[in-house]
């Protein structure tokens, strides 16, 4: 099998920097598609060349000459049949500058300005006299690359790929099946290829520079093609593993519910029951949680786990923040206060963490923790229920060494996931097709709708007013800075800054400071006295973003909020409005805002539905920070992108059912093609 190092011109320097490309390949080069194309395929006569537009154009050299100041300009003015123009070099050798000399032919390319004395290009791709290459019959591709691997070593490399697949020597079958792609008026994939590696100059632009020209497409549906394929296989093969069988009773899920304070909402119940018939089977359960901020996930999971102690099982939580595992585990002792649970986080002392993983290991039903829990020296006595919270934070790798924990008597735990960032519904039918997705699509009675406002950081005296009014009315509220410490390169306040500035503005109020770098205990007192009501203001990082719930927490301040995304932000607004009086967040931000800032802070004012929120965060983002797929080795689409193609999905699913069905051995070649880490990742 052909190797990068067999390519000309590839040495081990250039293979690392392919690397950092995911190129690992000679076909991932095929599969690596342009960024945009150069027309390199005619010459422009100077008279009719365009301003802000890309021209090659050719003539003879009239003179060149060197502007002398702080930086030398080389300047060479070019002349041809038609009119003439001026090439300028700010970065230029002696060596150019005596190449350059009057009389001889050029042929420059680049983007064309108006300059002082007309038409100009600034640092022109050029060559001269008899390095002149013959005109392209195809455009240029431009592809992206990384620091140190020149355009022109990468375009070599996938002219060499091209060539090698065209004759023959390199091994890439046609899979998708020939009677779909004549019936779609879809190429095949080797034209398909050169179509979108070296298009030809009559190419529609407008439906190759949006990504939908036929071979663009013919290649996304077959990625999307070995997508579903790697996901249906692997959902096969994950249900013939065995997993403990938990059984309930009526009498035992009654028991559960009378011992809630508050009565659930028919989504909580309706996926309660969801969740409750996959643990009654041998199969492992894969369930995803979707559920707006305070749509009341965790009682969902303390049902969950409910089913384990009934049949003498462990269940295991994690979440991604000690905070929010210390939530976790405050709340859920009062769902079972007569259960000793365990809890373990990286910053427990030394005897704190022998003393838990004996009991992990031991007589402990319910276990509590952040990343801690799937280190090696964590034994687990009968592990049955695995849930994970925001399992975007965490590794690919850790949500599936966790899961492995279970697995010692061969029998797999079963996996819950929960997440409060929603996810457009098309998105989660691709990026999760391997498992069941359950959504809690509504809120519990009296929740009210928080007012969000946008205040310029310079009315502080209006925002003083109105903490004041809230504390004296009983309530309390929380100030969220963005940075521990300050920053030269931020303008963002330390936390700690406004916590001594916000005691100055407030000196009656008991005000609180929590932050990631305080220990857990430390994080744990404040919490617990903002709980309890001890603290009116709260001043605290974002590590409060999820998890945290205070009902009489009514206004939220964020400072800076320009400076955090959409998802962060509703995440931050989630903590307030968790009870029945009318709640406000205040977005402060610094002027002037970019427009992806004015987009993101006039969504927030504008809609409290997460859903509403998820797609436009998707079409600021990109669907990869939005699923956590930006880590190494989680899976994620190399051509496709979700947002734009989903209406090729559909078509994509289709295919990929009637191959199960008719084209077996194609589906393995397929997702042999593709997806190198599927059957690992898919796992989580």
């Amino acid at each position: 099998m052909l190797q990068l190092s067999d390519l000309n011109g590839i040495g081990p320097a250039a293979i690392d920097k392919l690397k950092q490309l995911n190129i690992e390949s000679v076909l991932d080069l095929l599969f690596h598609l342009p960024l945009r194309y150069e027309n390199k395929t005619c010459i422009t006569p100077i008279d009719q060349v365009r301003s802000l537009q890309p021209a090659l154009v050719e003539g003879v050299i009239s003179k060149s000459f060197v502007i002398q100041g702080k930086r030398p300009i080389l300047v060479c003015e070019i002349a041809d049949d038609s009119s003439s123009m001026q090439l300028k070099f700010f970065n230029f050798y002696y060596s150019q500058k005596i190449k350059m000399r009057s009389g001889k032919r050029i042929r420059a390319y680049g983007e064309v300005n108006q300059g002082m004395h007309g038409p100009e290009m600034i640092h022109p791709e050029f060559w001269l006299d008899k390095d002149i290459p013959p005109l392209s019959d195809r455009l240029t591709a431009i592809y992206p690359k990384s620091e140190g691997l020149p355009q022109k070593r990468l375009q070599n490399a996938v002219q060499q790929a091209l060539n090698l697949l065209q004759s023959g020597q390199l091994d890439m079958a046609e899979l998708l099946p020939k009677e779909w792609l004549s019936q779609a008026r879809l190429p095949d994939l080797q034209t398909a290829l050169k179509d979108v590696h070296q298009p030809p100059p009559d190419v529609d632009m407008t439906r190759l520079m949006s990504g939908r020209h036929p071979s663009q497409e013919r290649l996304k549906i077959e990625e999307m093609v070995s997508h579903f394929l790697a996901l249906q296989a692997i959902r096969e093969r994950h249900q013939q593993q065995q997993a403990p069988q938990l059984f309930y009773s009526a009498a035992q899920k009654k028991q559960f519910l009378d011992r809630l304070p508050f009565v659930l909402t028919g989504a909580q119940q309706r996926v309660l029951q969801e969740i409750a018939t996959d643990l009654s089977r041998q199969i492992p359960m894969q369930r995803l949680i979707q559920g707006d901020v305070g749509s009341g996930k965790t009682v969902v999971a303390a049902g969950a786990i409910d089913h384990a102690l009934a049949n003498g099982q462990q269940a295991v939580l994690m979440a991604p923040t000690s905070i929010l595992a210390e939530q976790h585990r405050l709340t859920l002792t009062e769902y079972f206060p007569d259960i000793d649970i365990a809890f373990l986080s990286g910053r427990l002392n030394a005897q704190d963490r022998r003393e838990q993983l004996a009991k992990i290991a031991g007589d402990a039903r319910i276990i509590i923790g952040t990343h801690a829990l799937f280190q090696d020296e964590v034994l687990y006595r009968d592990l049955a229920l695995v849930i994970i919270d925001e399992q975007h934070r965490f590794g690919v790798h850790q949500r599936l060494s966790l899961k492995n924990k279970g697995a010692d008597n061969n029998l797999m735990p079963h996996t819950l996931i929960m997440t409060a960032t929603p996810i457009p519904r098309t998105l989660a039918q691709v990026v999760y097709a391997n498992l069941d997705v359950s959504v809690i699509d509504e809120l519990p009675p009296n929740r009210q709708v928080i007012n969000t406002v946008l205040l310029d950081n310079q009315k502080m005296p209006q925002l003083a007013e109105r903490i004041k009014a809230a504390c004296q009315r009983g309530e309390q509220a929380y100030w969220v800075c963005t940075l521990v410490e300050e920053s030269e390169h931020l303008r963002a306040k330390a936390a700690a800054d406004t916590y001594e500035e916000l005691k100055a503005w407030f000196p009656h109020l008991n005000i609180g400071l929590v932050h990631g770098r305080l220990k857990n205990d430390e994080k744990a007192a404040v919490m617990a006295a903002f709980k309890d009501g001890g603290i009116q203001l709260l001043v605290a990082t974002t590590v409060i973003e999820v998890g945290v719930d205070v009902p009489n927490a009514t206004l939220m301040v964020i400072e800076n909020a320009e400076r955090l995304g959409l998802s962060q932000l509703h995440q931050l607004r989630g903590r307030v409005g968790r009870g029945s009086r009318q709640s406000h967040c205040v977005l402060m931000y610094q002027s002037p805002l970019s427009q992806n800032a004015q987009i993101r802070l006039s969504t927030m004012r504008d809609t409290n539905d997460g859903f509403e929120i998820a797609k436009i965060d998707l079409k600021l983002r990109g669907p990869g920070e939005i699923l956590g797929t930006r880590q190494k080795g989680a899976m994620q689409f190399r051509l496709v992108n979700l947002e734009t193609d989903k209406d090729l999905f559909l078509q994509a699913k289709n295919l990929a059912q009637s191959m199960q069905k008719s084209h077996p051995k194609q589906c393995r070649a397929l997702i042999h093609r593709w997806q190198r880490q599927a059957a690992t990742l898919a796992k989580v």
